[in-house]
């Protein structure tokens, strides 16, 4: 039997991915730095991926053949700006999990890129041709660990694959970003105030960024894929997109925050290897992804679980 490990299992990306992974006949060992309910389908381990020895620990008593690496600490709205040290223990800790998964006789890893790798100047981020330059230490620090494990990888003959995300949404997703806040505000018949949002970005529904990324697990592809729609939409029509939705469009206050200095005004992914070599195509359009967004919103102010 196929037994995967998966880090960051509670987290925006890495909780969707449990059941799929389980359909397809995978033994589920998931990761949680908090202690987790134990449910028969999954296996919870709780652990601290920075506390010193712990990674070598985890792989010993798992052993898994396949691994997901998606832990890392991220806050939204802060990761560009967070304290370097952060990143730089989690480079550590990832380069000792692949090491250790590698040693235990781990056969497939797939683990959690970003487009902040990218030159976002290029705008249209093309993993063959985009250059990897990476504005914040954050993107420096996952390009450094994918450069490092891509060359460990050729020489251990260990089989792995970086999917480079772009922009998340859905339920679940932290109330300070952007769909999920414009959401939040909207039903609570409060103002919700945006940039100019003339910025064109790449959105992908997380059910389907999950489903994407158990299908490269599945695949030979290696390397770096894009996990993107490769649709580019203006923030702006997003938002609006939101609030028709919502019947608040007059409570939308585009202009009313000062965009950040030297933001790129265009970053869209190339999915060609994701459609041409994995064969993967979203199930959600922006519309259900939304709607579904909406609906988990709506139960949650209702149950008063989010303030």
């Amino acid at each position: 039997m196929k037994r995967v490990l998966v880090t960051g299992a509670t987290g925006f990306i890495g909780q969707h991915c449990l059941d799929r992974l389980i359909e397809l006949g995978y033994e589920v060992h998931a990761v949680s730095s908090k202690p987790q309910e134990s449910q028969t389908a999954v296996f919870w381990h709780c652990a601290n991926l920075l506390e010193a020895g712990c990674v070598e620990r985890l792989i010993q008593t798992v052993k898994p053949s396949h691994l997901m690496h998606f832990a890392w600490s991220v806050v939204p709205g802060e990761w560009m700006s967070m304290a370097a040290d952060v990143h730089f223990r989690w480079v550590q800790a990832t380069l000792e999990l692949i090491r250790s998964f590698h040693e235990a006789g781990g056969q497939r890893a797939v683990m959690a890129g970003s487009c902040a790798e990218y030159d976002w100047s290029y705008g249209y981020c093309s993993e063959s041709i985009t250059p990897l330059v990476p504005s914040t230490f954050y993107g420096v620090s996952k390009r450094t660990v994918q450069y490092v494990i891509d060359a460990y990888s050729n020489l251990a003959e260990l089989n792995t694959a970086w999917g480079r995300v772009f922009f998340i949404y859905g339920p679940n997703e932290k109330p300070t970003r952007l769909v999920a806040s414009v959401i939040r505000s909207l039903l609570l018949r409060e103002k919700a105030l945006c940039t100019h949002g003339n910025q064109v970005r790449d959105f992908l529904y997380v059910e389907d960024v999950a489903d994407a990324f158990v299908s490269l697990l599945g695949s030979d592809t290696t390397g770096a894929v894009n996990i993107a729609s490769g649709e580019p939409i203006r923030l702006k029509d997003l938002v609006l997109k939101i609030a028709e939705k919502l019947n608040s469009v007059p409570l939308v206050g585009l202009g009313a925050v000062e965009a950040r200095e030297g933001e790129a005004k265009f970053v869209v992914g190339d999915v060609t290897r994701l459609s041409n070599e994995i064969g993967w195509a979203p199930s959600f359009s922006l519309d259900e992804g939304l709607d579904k967004t909406i609906h988990w919103w709506r139960q949650v102010l209702s149950s008063g679980s989010i303030d």
